[in-house]
């Protein structure tokens, strides 16, 4: 394997699903029944081939991560041997990319107005996974980077990304949507999709060409068997503002480990405004995508009170945004949540809630100012609270503890 020679970190085991089973997962729709997982089509050889695989990987290679791609959703897939489990470290969350291309190819084809789409849909597909084995969210997949399929931003934007991308003109209605709705896409996947997130190279800042590499049909040229890094280093192009955003979101992330966190809680996802609310870990998330309307004194729910702040928006100047909502608000959490809806699911009141700005087509994530700053800004309302408006002056810490976690996913969409 020479794991310790190459670098690798692990591995990826292809058509898991195929192994999983006699009929390969052909013409099947896996309705989550354990007589569909443990039955006479059980491939019982390959489950036992998978187990002693991951098992010897595990024990040689200690901290290897081994994905299986498999959308059966097999249960004890991603738990260890010794509990019973096949032993990867976690699955590909593979309904996911399926969701978005179906949306933005409808949308593309204009049988789906941004106004029709589904929140509800959304969240379901995001939040389908099982509790305790942990999924790999990704918003496109490699297939779609190569010659012959559309990644998210060719869906997006099309054409225009050739021509439409210099930051000296105002984007055009199509760039603007484009840029608004890639940002919004990968942010909801990374922050709802899965315990770990997947980017295919190039795709982070929305490379306007296919991999095509060298073959019969293209007369084995290496012409664009390749990734443009300048377009994210061009400071007049928007690929430099797209590749800001991923640089941003990824620190998040690295700041605060919410996607490793236990606490997730979608509070809202409202249909009739096209807003999503979520909790991951210390932070929380107010998703916008309606195409027009904007929300001032947006009410949402939160499980902890305090003063909060925005940490993270994709409406930001830096982003390509219009830099609607101001980063130095503070916003202050009152008891009790409002009624609100996942879908046509109805959800308990949270704690809190908190009134916020949100303009249409963005996202804003909020972070808990730490309990000794704002005793501090209390405390001396001139030199104090100059200081910590200061750059640098505020420090950003996580929340700490959190409320017990509790699973309020939405039941998946019928077939």
């Amino acid at each position: 394997l020479r794991l310790d020679r190459y670098g690798f970190d692990g591995f990826r085991f292809d058509g898991v699903t195929s192994m999983l089973y006699n009929h390969h997962g052909l013409e099947m729709e896996f309705s989550g029944d354990y007589k569909q997982y443990f039955g006479m089509e059980t491939n019982v050889a390959a489950v036992n081939y998978l187990m002693m695989a991951n098992d010897m990987l595990h024990e040689c290679y200690p901290g290897i991560e081994v994905i299986a791609e498999d959308v059966s959703g097999m249960p004890t897939l991603c738990r260890p041997v010794k509990e019973g489990g096949v032993g990867f470290d976690a699955r590909l969350a593979m309904a996911i990319p399926d969701l978005w291309v179906r949306i933005l190819k409808a949308s593309r084809e204009g049988k789906l107005k941004d106004e029709d789409w589904s929140m509800h849909d959304i969240i379901a597909t995001l939040c389908n996974r099982r509790y305790t084995e942990k999924c790999i969210g990704y918003s496109e997949s490699h297939d779609q980077s190569i010659v012959g399929d559309k990644t998210i931003a060719f869906w997006l934007m099309d054409a225009e990304m050739y021509d439409g991308m210099s930051t000296f003109e105002p984007p055009t209605d199509v760039v603007a949507r484009g840029m608004a709705m890639h940002k919004m896409i990968r942010m909801i996947t990374m922050a709802i999709g899965g315990e770990g997130y997947l980017n295919f190279m190039g795709n982070e800042f929305g490379h306007p060409e296919w991999v095509d590499f060298p073959r019969e049909g293209n007369k084995w040229k290496h012409d664009h068997c390749r990734r443009q890094w300048t377009l994210a280093d061009t400071e007049h192009l928007r690929y430099f503002e797209l590749n800001n955003f991923d640089k941003a979101l990824q620190e998040l992330e690295e700041k605060y480990s919410f996607m490793s966190h236990e606490h997730q809680f979608v509070s809202m996802a409202c249909e009739e405004r096209k807003v999503i609310v979520a909790e991951r870990g210390p932070l929380l998330f107010v998703f916008n995508f309606h195409p027009t309307e904007s929300y001032e004194g947006l009410e949402v729910g939160l499980g902890m009170p305090g003063k909060y702040r925005i940490c993270l928006d994709t409406d930001a100047w830096s982003f390509g945004g219009a830099g609607r909502v101001g980063h130095d608000e503070d916003h202050f959490t009152s008891p009790g949540g409002p009624q609100t809806f996942v879908g046509p699911y109805e959800q308990e009141p949270r704690p809190c809630s908190l009134k916020v700005l949100s303009p249409s087509r963005s996202a804003q994530v909020f972070y808990k100012v730490p309990e000794d700053d704002i005793d501090m800004s209390l405390s001396s309302a001139g030199e104090n609270v100059h200081n910590l408006r200061q750059p640098g002056g505020l420090r950003v810490e996580p929340i700490g503890s959190m409320p017990p976690p509790r699973s309020n996913a939405p039941p998946p969409p019928p077939p």
